[in-house]
């Protein structure tokens, strides 16, 4: 299990951590299958209903592994509460990348927050993660964050990070899309959110 642990300021009683808890292929098979308990007890995390709602999402994720296992780290990752002690923490949501790094050094990210634990901070603190992820990557140059225009919380969120209004794309599923995207490390001088 690959966890990735960030701080992040969000509203309630002081700044949240987040861990990232990878999703390996037989964590990925076992959502595909509906089977959230074999699921949590892989990844050690205890799966929600609501990760049911995206088995599309794992069924491509899983098929993404299995033909190329060089993705490991750069797929899905389920979100957990890191100050959730518990054997299996709740998992709040779950983000991660849509691929490795293409031949431009570009990496796209994307995450969600189950509806009960949004406003909380996981979502910065899950974006925080994912460029720090980036960062460590020498062949990393650029992120990306694609958008709906009317997703207000992820435009705000990706604000705060020095993200740059880039272009637009028409997205099968999700219709059109802002594209953002900052240089992986920020000039001298310009703080992370």
């Amino acid at each position: 299990m690959t966890d990735i642990e960030t701080r992040s300021a969000g509203s309630g009683p002081g700044p949240r951590r987040v861990r990232l808890v990878a999703l390996t292929t037989q964590v990925l098979a076992a959502l595909v299958d509906g089977d959230l308990v074999k699921a949590g007890e892989l990844a050690e995390v205890e799966f929600g209903a609501e990760f049911l709602a995206d088995r599309w999402l794992w069924d491509f994720r899983l098929t993404q592994l299995t033909e190329d296992p060089g993705k490991a780290g750069w797929l899905a990752y389920a979100m957990v509460d890191a100050d959730d002690t518990g054997d299996q923490p709740r998992a709040v949501g779950h983000g991660g990348f849509h691929g490795p790094p293409n031949d431009d050094g570009m990496v796209e990210i994307g995450y969600a927050v189950f509806p009960e634990h949004r406003r909380r901070g996981y979502a910065k603190a899950t974006v925080a993660e994912l460029i720090r992820r980036a960062a460590a990557s020498p062949e990393v140059t650029t992120v990306r964050a694609s958008i709906r225009p009317d997703n207000v919380a992820s435009l705000a969120t990706v604000a705060g990070f020095g993200f740059t209004h880039v272009g637009e794309q028409w997205d099968e599923t999700d219709g059109l899309e802002y594209i953002y995207e900052r240089p992986v490390a920020l000039p001298r001088g310009r703080p992370e959110t």
